[in-house]
């Protein structure tokens, strides 16, 4: 998956934050993978008015709203085009979603 530069720069603070035992983000209390609640738990802690699913459909408004390709904002949310048109479908557009990813990362960066 392409990350943006700003996502790259917290993987890198992460890192040397991080025990060495291959988890980028372990629990702050066990040490271990996060639930799959920590994330909206935050979020709620924070008092952020969202939920992650919202993340991924702002994402998606936003595609639509700036004239991404359909095709190439689905690939970025993960997607998988099934039927005949996915059997057709080989490309990762990897080359095409890096540049979105670093528009989408200034878009949501705070100012």
């Amino acid at each position: 998956m392409p990350l943006s530069t700003r996502a790259l720069e917290v993987l890198a603070e992460a890192r040397g934050a991080g025990s060495g035992e291959g988890l980028v983000f372990p629990s702050p209390t066990t040490g271990r993978a996060l639930t799959n609640e920590s994330f909206p738990k935050l979020i709620r802690e924070l008092t952020i008015d969202g939920t992650p699913h919202g993340m991924r459909a702002a994402f998606r408004s936003w595609c639509s709203d700036t004239g991404v390709p359909r095709d190439l904002a689905e690939m970025c949310l993960g997607h998988v085009v099934k039927g005949v048109e996915g059997a057709y479908q080989r490309s990762d557009m990897l080359d095409r979603r890096r540049p979105l990813m670093e528009a989408w990362s200034e878009h949501v960066r705070p100012r």
